[in-house]
């Protein structure tokens, strides 16, 4: 993306992608570490939310938990499944920009009715909705966004939930972490996407994403349905080899979020080789794929992963000459309490 080009940061979208290192380096991250006493003290944490507040800020947090061995319980659902769930034990996290997400105060609601005392919220709108049925709720420093597409959020959440569990497997130095990822955000978002990679997304009536269960494939999947308007498909893992190009098209195409290099071959085999489809990759050094290299940072590649494909579907909206902030049909409460 270029900030400096009026055809680009005419849009919202684009200007708050772009405002996004400077809601990192302002992150309150003295507050999301100081949930971490009574997660521990709870043995555990859930997640919920819907859509965008969910899928990123819970799915990484999960996945770092993994990495890092820790001991406690990390468990995500949405928030209607949530209610067929015992969750008396463990603290949970309802995270929903607006406060009024419908599913997720209806949770909050009957949990505080059985007496469930450590119920959280994280919101970017104080005095929601959600914020009465919580024992503590934190506002993000974020703003209002404009846009449909939930972006500069999503970041904010999820680095407020890393913060956390981070924090349970021992102190970090957290504003020079902060300030390190928010200047390779910047340079993430501002580099250019080849022109190739961009009309053959562009030319794709489905773009499958590739990826680990960690939320940025599976985001990306969504952020291509509200942004590019084509149909965005989350492939977990190596799934994309294992029966879905039976139905795949040589018109299609697949986007690999640091993809394993042990499955290099099997990829060219059967994706491009075998159904002739368009095969990319976002990646902190060249794949054998047309590749958007990116920089590589402990614990954070993948913040910088999800900005990579926010950048590759601005390019591919803008060639499709696409209004960025206004889909036709999402919305940007998918399902708003109303009372």
């Amino acid at each position: 993306m270029n900030p400096n080009d009026p055809a680009q940061n005419r849009f919202a979208l684009v200007q708050e992608m772009l405002a996004t290192p400077d809601v990192i380096r302002g992150l309150d991250w003295s507050a999301a570490a100081g949930m971490a006493g009574t997660v521990r003290d709870k043995g555990g944490l859930f997640f919920t939310g819907e859509g965008s507040s969910r899928i990123m800020p819970a799915h990484n947090a999960i996945a770092l938990a993994r990495r890092f061995g820790l001991g406690q319980r990390f468990e995500c659902e949405g928030a209607r499944q949530a209610m067929e769930y015992k969750l008396d034990r463990g603290a949970v996290f309802g995270a929903s920009n607006s406060g009024k997400t419908r599913e997720v105060i209806e949770l909050f609601r009957r949990l505080k009715a059985q007496g469930h005392d450590a119920l959280y919220g994280l919101t970017a709108t104080p005095e929601s909705p959600l914020e009465r049925e919580c024992e503590q709720t934190f506002v993000l420093g974020c703003g209002k966004e404009n846009a449909v597409a939930a972006t500069k959020s999503v970041v904010e959440q999820a680095l407020f939930y890393q913060v956390l569990v981070s924090e349970l497997a021992g102190s970090n130095e957290w504003p020079a972490v902060l300030g390190e990822l928010a200047g390779k955000v910047r340079e993430v978002l501002e580099l250019e996407i080849a022109s190739d990679i961009a009309k053959r997304l562009a030319a794709a009536p489905t773009i499958l994403w590739a990826g680990r269960n960690d939320g940025v494939a599976e985001e990306l999947s969504l952020k291509t349905c509200e942004i590019s308007r084509k149909l965005g498909v989350f492939c977990e893992g190596t799934y994309v080899v294992h029966g879905i190009e039976e139905v795949l098209e040589p018109q299609d195409a697949v986007v690999l979020i640091d993809p394993y290099e042990a499955e290099f071959d099997k990829y060219k085999e059967v994706l491009a080789d075998g159904v002739g489809l368009y095969v990319a990759a976002i990646a902190p050094k060249p794949t054998p794929f047309p590749t958007l290299v990116i920089p590589s940072m402990e614990n954070m590649d993948t913040h910088l992963q999800l900005c990579a494909g926010w950048n590759m579907l601005v390019a591919v909206g803008l060639l499709l000459g696409i209004d960025l902030d206004n889909p036709v049909r999402a919305r940007k409460v998918g399902n708003e309490l109303i009372e």
